[in-house]
This record gives C-alpha cells, structure tokens and sequence, in this order.
C-alpha cells in the first residue's frame, strides 16, 4: 500500500514539475477569452505606433475604420451584456452581421474623440463609431452609444502593463503617456490596456498594444481636495477640460505635466525631446481635423469649440517646449 501511496506521489509531482518547466511556453500563447482558443504568439511582431506619413490627410471623422467599417444600423440585435468598467456595455450585431461592444453613457463621447487622435498622429487603436440613437432590440434606445467593433480574425488576448512591455524606454511609449495629460485621461491603469493580435494576409501574427478604454478623458484631472478624487475629476466635461492646467514646467531637459490622475509615476521622467516629438505629430493636425474628432462624438457645436480649442493650445505648449529646447543649443 505504501509503495502504491509512493508511486502515485511520484506521479504527481512529475506532473506538477512538467507544469512548471512548460510555463514559459505557455506564456508564449495568448487566450481569446471570448472563443476559448490559443494562438501561437511566439513570432508575432509587436506594434504600438506607426510612422504616419499621411497626418494632414487623415479623415479623423471616419476614423481609424474609416467609412468602409461602419455599422449597419438598419437592425441591431442583442447578443449579451459585456461585464465590467465603469460604462453599461452590450455586444450587439449588425445588419450586416458584424459584431460590436455598444457602451453607454458619459464615456461614449470622450472615447470616440480620444480614440481618432491617438490614431491620427500613429498609434493603434481600436476601431469605434458614436452613433446618436441607437436602437437595440430586445434593449432599447439609447443616446449617443459608441460601438467598438468586434471583427473577425482579431484575437483578443490579455491586457499589456505600463511599465512591463516591448517599448519601454521608447519614444513611442513616452509619446503615449504624454498623449494621456494631453487627453486628461486620469484613469490609466493596466486593465484599461489589451493586446489584439492580428494576422495579415501573409499569414503573419502582429501584436497590437492599444488603449482600450479612454472613456475618462476631456474632463478635469485637478485634484483640488485630498482623499475626495471621485468628487474631484471629471469626464467627458468640455469646460472643466478649457480650465484645466496642462504644462506645469520645464526643468534641466525634463517636462513637467500638471497631470493628477493615476499612475503618476509614469510621468516623472519626460524628456524634452519626447514631448517635442509627440507635439510635432499633434501639430500636424489642422483645425478641421481637430474639430471633425470632436463632431464625429456628436458634441454640439459650442462644445467642438470649447474642446477644439483648448486641445490645440496644449498642443502649442507642447510645440513649445520644442522650440525653447531647440533655442537653447
């Protein structure tokens, strides 16, 4: 009995030291939790931002699905209701067929604006479409619902962590913080983050590092009372983001954000340089362009004014700092 107790342990922790050594093969993999797959992610290319040759061309009011992805709202079905975050979310289908994650709510705007910048000046993002009534059967109407597509053959894997990814200590993560003070979005954290993995018509896999939720963004990130920061900050609130402070200052080659929102560590080593080089990206935009991210998030027209506006004067702060650094040489 002894012996059969013996060989039965011996078993197991075989078994439990396999499990260890193939960790790291496992880690290889990413999981499609929606569809319970894996997908070899092993000699996928990691992406993050792409040189945009074409800024002042770029229609930020189609945005990055341009007119060709948008949904067909000629029927739009109930499949479930997405669980988590802050906004009430609905995956839904199209007349089309295609599927899409439908948030509701005061993150629906601001999302559907912060997601065609990043996007115009190189990063990828998701592709989403503010719709101003949307009527879902089995669900009802709703106002000013942003969808975010689900296309077929994206896999969506885990989420990418701020300071544990393939860019650290490049310029196209520091742009990215950067885009985030710019943005006001005071609610970085890891789970905000996703990996899609995409393959393309070669076959090959590419990684794709996006924001996936921008939802707290053109608010106020200005912590005026202590301990009281849910009363404090603010989203998708055109005014408190005109009165916002942006640049606080400019210190032996640093660049200091007033920035009050979470993970303010990411922000305690901007270099001039990384701020002048996301400016010069942000300073390629036109006003028009600007402006039509604002109105494809059905924003009224005072309020593409006040948005517009106060973007475009961080923007030049920031195209500041390039020059008084350039002047300094």
């Amino acid at each position: 009995m002894k012996a059969i107790n013996r060989t039965k342990g011996f078993i197991l922790l075989s078994a439990l030291l396999a499990a260890v050594l193939s960790a790291p093969a496992a880690a290889a993999q990413g999981k499609d939790k929606g569809k319970g797959k894996d997908v070899d992610t092993s000699r996928a290319r990691a992406v993050l931002w792409r040189a945009p040759d074409d800024i002042a061309a770029r229609d930020l009011f189609a945005g990055p699905g341009g007119e060709a992805m948008r949904p067909d709202l000629r029927r739009v079905t109930f499949i479930k209701e997405e669980k988590g975050g802050y906004s009430t979310k609905y995956r839904v289908r199209d007349a089309s067929g295609r599927e899409w994650v439908a948030k509701v709510g005061k993150e629906a705007q601001s999302e559907t604006a912060a997601v065609r910048l990043l996007w115009a000046v190189g990063y990828v993002t998701e592709v989403n479409y503010l719709v101003p009534r949307l009527n879902i059967e089995g669900r009802g109407v709703f106002e000013n619902a942003r969808l975010e597509a689900r296309p077929e053959g994206v896999e969506r894997l885990d989420e990418w962590k701020w300071t544990e990814n393939p860019f650290v200590g490049t310029k196209e993560l520091q742009g990215l913080i950067v885009s985030m003070a710019l943005l006001n979005n005071w609610d970085i954290k890891d789970t905000n983050n996703k990996v899609l993995f995409v393959r393309d018509a070669a076959g090959r896999g590419e990684l794709r590092y996006v924001v996936s939720d921008l939802g707290a963004t053109f608010g106020r990130v200005k912590l005026d009372v202590p301990g009281f920061w849910r009363l404090a900050r603010s989203r998708n609130t055109p005014e408190d983001f005109r009165k916002d402070p942006f640049l606080e200052d400019v210190k032996g080659g640093q660049v200091f954000l007033f920035y009050k929102g979470k993970r303010q560590d990411l922000f305690d080593d901007i270099r001039v340089d990384e701020a002048r080089w996301i400016g010069s990206l942000f300073s390629k935009l036109s006003r028009r362009q600007i402006e039509d991210a604002f109105r494809a998030a059905n924003y009224t027209p005072e309020e593409v004014g006040i948005l517009s506006a106060a973007l475009r004067e961080r923007i030049a702060e920031l195209a500041s700092v390039g020059r008084q650094a350039a002047g300094a040489r």
